[in-house]
């Protein structure tokens, strides 16, 4: 059994989520949105961001972390923002002794909805059937459960869970 906690960094909303592999399944655990006050100080809101994802690790403990790698956007100080709380989310996860695993933006919606040029309503909606949730998450909770959901896929499953699944599957 392995758990994994997916980050959307975001200075204003940082998404997050928790899905854990049981055998050949994926399930949700949890996920959210850590919210900061935009009118505070960049440095303020870094250390909600920071105290937030202290509770998360605390209350989930996962095996591992991943996160999307940083994008090249047309806005310089909206990408340097989104560096800020991505290093803090590095900085969280490692002093926790988590693993911290990225994949680019492509490479998540890929996994997840089939297509490296998804909109964020296709994933969000793909997120929902993959974990068999009832409602759609919102878009930085459900990206985080996506990049999640991308390094689930990554980890190999030990031999004897697949010729299980297979054999389940042949019945």
């Amino acid at each position: 059994m392995t758990t994994v906690l997916g980050l959307d960094p975001g200075t204003r909303h940082f998404g997050w989520g928790v899905v854990r592999r049981q055998g050949p399944r994926v399930v949700h655990v949890a996920h959210g949105i850590a919210h900061s006050d935009e009118r505070l100080p960049l440095a303020e809101r870094l250390v909600s961001i920071e105290q937030a994802l202290i509770v998360v690790l605390r209350e989930h403990a996962p095996d591992e972390a991943s996160v999307e790698a940083i994008f090249f956007a047309k806005d310089a100080q909206a990408a340097s923002k989104l560096g800020h709380a991505r290093g803090v989310a590095l900085l969280v996860c490692a002093r926790a002794g988590v693993e911290v695993h990225e994949y680019p933006p492509a490479r998540v919606k890929l996994a997840v909805a089939g297509s490296g040029r998804a909109d964020k309503s296709q994933v969000a909606q793909m997120v929902r059937v993959i974990l068999g949730m009832a409602d759609t998450p919102t878009a930085d909770a459900a990206d985080a459960l996506a990049v999640a959901l991308t390094h689930v896929q990554r980890i190999r499953l030990p031999p004897q869970l697949v010729a299980a699944s297979k054999a389940s599957r042949r019945r």
